[in-house]
């Protein structure tokens, strides 16, 4: 019999949030789509290349949408156990309702792990594959001249431009040399500098040291130039995409990067904690499963739904501040899951009586 209750639960819940990820889904794209269906065509792809950019942006908008799928389809199952009076018979049965949200914990916590597949490791290189066709369909009229970039490697800042797609290339290069300090010890400019075993060659550089009291000018016909950045990195870093864990991880470990050392620490924390706002999601529509909608049960299904749209706004402010350095980055990535998921159990609690 318990057997039964349990997997009656879980579909109920569980076809629900499936339902509620495929609409948020459709809705996400249609409006995606919106925006870009009329450059697609303009270029000539045809339909086929509307689907090809709504596949590839599906992981990410199944990363968004996650969330709120499992909010909205908890609240239409648990709002149906109650009206149906099942929550009622299941606690008359000895169930209680921390029983009847465990036994729906599974639903949400699968979605969790294919939000947490989508973010890590099926987005990013989607993400670059999308990045790498719309720049190879752009037409020559439309295609924008390539702008100097500004990043940090290590101590030293870099500024560059771009010169061929794969990254191998860089022109007007220049390479702020700065000590631990963070002082400026030394300047090197090139013309161009290109990816070759390993390692970058400068064309005619020019050197500026700069000392206590002196400037001291050089220049040479080529020059080695080792350090950690790849082509890889710099496509990455001029392409703009959305970051990812091994982008954040070496950000931290002083490889290239366009933002502070507490935007990767906030990021790298965030991609831990994210997935756990499904099971959030769950415990603040829990309390629904408790409802009397014959005496005003419409009022705390209303408070669920804005408690779990608050909890994306709380969640997304904390993180802003953790990426500014005005907190801790683990902090600002676990601050509005904990606070929230106790308020959840706090409500499921007090209603449990």
């Amino acid at each position: 019999m318990t057997g039964t209750m349990a997997a009656h639960i879980l579909k109920t819940v569980g076809l629900r949030i499936l339902a509620a990820l495929l609409v948020l889904l459709g809705v996400l794209q249609v409006l995606d789509l919106l925006d870009v269906t009329t450059d697609i065509i303009e270029r000539e792809l045809g339909l086929a290349g509307v689907a090809y950019y709504a596949l590839l942006r599906l992981p990410r908008l199944i990363e968004q949408a996650a969330p709120l799928a499992v909010l909205s389809g908890a609240l239409f199952g648990f709002t149906k156990l109650a009206r149906n009076s099942e929550v009622t018979a299941m606690r008359a049965a000895g169930m209680s309702a921390y029983r009847v949200t465990a036994l729906a914990v599974p639903a949400a916590v699968l979605v969790m792990a294919v939000q947490l597949l989508m973010a890590t490791v099926v987005a990013p290189r989607t993400d670059q594959t999308l990045t790498d066709w719309w720049r190879a369909t752009t037409p020559s009229a439309d295609q924008k001249a390539a702008e100097p970039r500004t990043f940090r490697l290590g101590a030293d800042i870099v500024v560059a431009t771009p010169a061929s797609v794969g990254g191998e290339r860089l022109t007007d290069l220049t390479i702020y040399h700065r000590n631990a300090e963070g002082r400026l010890t030394q300047t090197t400019r090139a013309r161009s500098a290109i990816y070759r075993d390993g390692a970058w060659v400068l064309e005619a550089p020019t050197f500026r040291s700069v000392a206590p009291g002196r400037v001291q000018s050089s220049s040479a016909a080529e020059m080695i130039w080792r350090s950690d950045l790849t082509p890889g990195d710099v496509e990455a870093l001029f392409a703009g995409s959305q970051i990812s864990p091994g982008a954040a991880a070496a950000g931290l470990e002083g490889k290239a990067a366009v933002r502070p050392r507490s935007y990767y620490a906030t990021q790298l924390q965030r991609f831990a904690a994210d997935p756990l706002a499904c099971v959030v999601m769950l415990l603040l529509a829990a309390p629904v499963a408790l409802a009397n909608f014959r005496s005003g049960g419409t009022a705390l299904l209303v408070s669920c739904l804005a408690a779990g749209l608050v909890f994306l706004v709380v969640d997304g402010v904390f993180v802003a501040v953790g990426e500014s350095g005005l907190a801790a980055a683990w902090l600002a990535a676990w601050a509005a899951p904990v606070l929230f998921s106790v308020g959840g159990l706090t409500a499921l609690i007090y209603l449990e009586g």
